[in-house]
Parts: structure tokens; C-alpha cells; sequence
């Protein structure tokens, strides 16, 4: 039989505790949040005190794990570290192309300081160029200078 637009959910109807459960303290309903933490509290307090005296005692396993020795490093979970704990003077290995790269880096520094000091054959062959452009260029200041030279003698002469 239809019961209009929406469907009733699953759910049930609620229940309600009458006066004499919520006294006799046998009411279905769900505990508040403030007695839950009380009990993980006490709860934890006794795991504690079990664990104290427990401590003696090996540790029993589930299943196969106390038949067969594993070594599945996917089993434990990884600790994280805190920064206080973490060592610092420990190196850490590079991979292959970070290692490279570092090579390539050192090798190129290197090679540039060579050719700041004019000992690689491509910084010689710039120096060669340099001087002969340095000559090519003092030469042309010359001529400018006997030129202009030249012309102010016309120029005095004309007026003369």
C-alpha cells in the first residue's frame, strides 16, 4: 500500500526508556560520549596494570604467526620519527641519477674555473681572438686620430 512520495527508512521507531529502567540502570539506550571516555579510561588504566604484570609472560601470537618465522617487512608499519630523534650525521644513500647530477654540477664548476684561468683550449682560443680583436681596434682608433688629424691641417691650411 502506498504511503505517498517517500519511503519509510529501515530504521525502526525509537525506543524510549521508561522511569524504572533509567533506575535500574538496564536501559537499551546508547551511553553518553562523557561515560564512553570514562570507561576507555578505565579500560586503558587496566590494560596497564596488566601489562605490567604481564610482562614476564611471551607474547602469544594469532594464527600461523607463532608456527612459521616471517619476515614481511609490509607487516609492521613504519614508526614516524620526530625531529628531535631523528639523526642528522646519518647520510643518507643518493640514487643514481641525484649521484649524476652532482658529478655533473662538480665537473662543470670545475671547468669553468679552468676557463677563468685560461687553461682550457676553448679559453685559449677566445684570448687569441681577443688580442686580435684588441689590435684590430687600437689600429682603427689610429687611423681616426690621423684622419681627424689630417682634416684640421686641411682646415687650417684653407683658412690660411
Amino acid at each position: 500500500m502506498g504511503r505517498g512520495k517517500f519511503k519509510a527508512k529501515p530504521t525502526g521507531r525509537r525506543q524510549f526508556s521508561t522511569p524504572e529502567e533509567l533506575i535500574a540502570g538496564t536501559s537499551a539506550r546508547p551511553r553518553t560520549f562523557r561515560q564512553e571516555k570514562a570507561e576507555v579510561e578505565e579500560d586503558e588504566r587496566l590494560e596497564e596494570e596488566s601489562e605490567e604484570e604481564s610482562d614476564e609472560e611471551p607474547e602469544k601470537r594469532k594464527g600461523t604467526e607463532g608456527v612459521i618465522e616471517i619476515e614481511n617487512p609490509n607487516l609492521n608499519k613504519a614508526k614516524t620519527l620526530k625531529a628531535r630523534d631523528v639523526d642528522i650525521e646519518k647520510t643518507t644513500e643518493l640514487s643514481r641519477r641525484e649521484r649524476e647530477e652532482i658529478e655533473k654540477q662538480k665537473a662543470h664548476e670545475r671547468y669553468m674555473r679552468l676557463q677563468e684561468q685560461g687553461k682550457t683550449e676553448q679559453a685559449r682560443k677566445d684570448l687569441e681572438r681577443l688580442a686580435l680583436i684588441r689590435e684590430q681596434r687600437a689600429d682603427a682608433a689610429k687611423k681616426r686620430e690621423e684622419e681627424k688629424a689630417a682634416k684640421e691641417q686641411k682646415k687650417t691650411e684653407a683658412r690660411k
